[in-house]
């Protein structure tokens, strides 16, 4: 079920890590004002376990490759101090999820001792990693209703004891579909619990997951730059990933990520001028967006994912249109994640194929989208639903008035965005 608390929120992740100089707990709680400014509702914290020693990668190892379940790396503080951390959240109007790694642990996880049969193993008897490549982490066995079990209860542990509000699932798919039916049964009666699946299968949505990703769309806003008809490439995608979604369910709409940003680059890097058209797209789809940490101050780099590479925070045009599309988000009920959003009805805009345009609208309230993702400057009409009548523009908020067969006009990789 999607939880109520999520219907109009924005996804926030934290790499704890690279967040301060110390990369501690203790330095983050000082940027939670700042981020309720900015409009984050939930806050999706990269995992925060004590990390694998053996056949560790690089200077400080993967943030994946987990020690401990149950345990906060000395690194970013102790479990004490996360659990003021996810009150003071609290306190701020905002929510917790934990990034949890489910798939395999590090080399010298407890449980290889503890309870090695929780593993695969290879023909030699000993551990393997999932991949060959992966070499850093072995693989765990979920055939053994023991682990099930143990994980659950580790699950379990940080909503009781930390007060977190879901999970970021990493490689959901890898791991048995009924696993996490069994696991979220037994967690939401706790609480209402906001689950986010590192996969597209939309099977996962009917098994305990509230949204999934949607990589289909973010690989196209990477490659907008040379895309000859951006408007009719969208169109290609629309049926699948947008009319026939589930509408119960929701799926994640990003320009990055801590993966996107260390090994594909950063989102300037990627989509440079089409970066801001794709980000008021990925607020503004039926969907939840997400804001990776670093983007509100236009970082450029890629972040060392195994070293401590510290985030430049500083003032940047991409903060102000963060704070304009969560606001927007958090006020127009048209654009609330999952059942509780409006309907998506595309607009149509003859004779230019570089235009994309749509109007989203649940009860009288509506919002209105144009995106320019071309070169070019473009001139264009809206055909295909009424757009007549009173709005505000959401980035100037003066009032439009449009008429039948209003005329509208962007600039090279412009938008507008008119609600009411």
């Amino acid at each position: 079920m999607f939880p109520d608390f999520a219907k109009d929120q924005c996804l926030y992740e934290v790499n704890l890590r690279q967040y301060t100089p110390s990369g501690s707990i203790r330095d983050f709680l000082a940027h939670l004002p700042r981020l309720k400014q900015l409009g984050a509702g939930i806050l999706w914290f990269m995992p925060v376990h004590p990390i694998g020693i053996k056949n560790r990668k690089g200077s400080m190892g993967s943030y994946y490759a987990v020690r401990d379940y149950l345990a906060v790396d000395p690194l970013y503080g102790t479990f004490d101090e996360f659990k003021c951390l996810v009150d003071q959240v609290h306190g701020q109007g905002m929510y917790v999820i934990l990034d949890w790694v489910a798939n395999h642990t590090s080399w010298d996880n407890l449980l290889t001792i503890t309870h090695p049969e929780f593993y695969k193993k290879g023909p030699g008897g000993g551990f393997i990693p999932p991949f060959p490549e992966w070499e850093d982490v072995i693989q765990l066995d979920y055939t053994n209703t023991g682990l099930r079990k143990y994980m659950t209860k580790a699950m379990q542990f940080w909503v009781e004891e930390a007060g977190i509000d879901g999970f970021r699932c990493d490689m959901a798919n890898l791991v048995p579909t009924d696993f996490w039916k069994e696991s979220t049964d037994v967690l939401g009666k706790i609480k209402p619990l906001y689950m986010l699946a590192e996969a597209s299968g939309r099977e996962l949505l009917e098994n305990g997951f509230t949204t999934i990703y949607n990589w289909n769309i973010h690989h196209f806003m990477n490659h907008l730059l040379t895309e000859v008809t951006p408007a009719l490439a969208i169109d290609s995608q629309l049926d699948k990933e947008i009319f026939s979604f589930p509408q119960s369910g929701s799926q994640l709409f990003f320009t990055s990520n801590h993966d996107e940003n260390s090994w594909n680059g950063s989102e300037i890097e990627r989509m440079g001028a089409a970066l801001e058209p794709c980000t008021v797209l990925s607020f503004t789809l039926p969907g939840i967006p997400l804001i990776y940490n670093g983007q509100e101050a236009g970082m450029l780099k890629r972040l060392k994912f195994f070293d401590k590479d510290e985030i430049p925070w500083k003032e940047d045009k991409m903060g102000t249109l963060y704070k304009n599309l969560c606001r927007l988000k958090k006020n127009n009920p048209t654009l609330w994640t999952g059942p509780y959003g409006g309907n998506f009805r595309r607009l149509y805009n003859p004779g230019n194929s570089a235009v994309f345009s749509f109007i989203r609208e649940k009860n009288g309230r509506k919002v209105l989208v144009m995106l320019n993702f071309s070169w070019n400057s473009a001139e264009f009409t809206l055909e295909g639903y009424t757009t007549t009548g009173e709005y505000r523009d959401l980035f100037t908020q003066q009032p439009v008035f449009l008429a039948p067969g209003a005329k509208h006009a962007l600039p090279a990789w412009g938008y507008r965005i008119l609600e009411k």
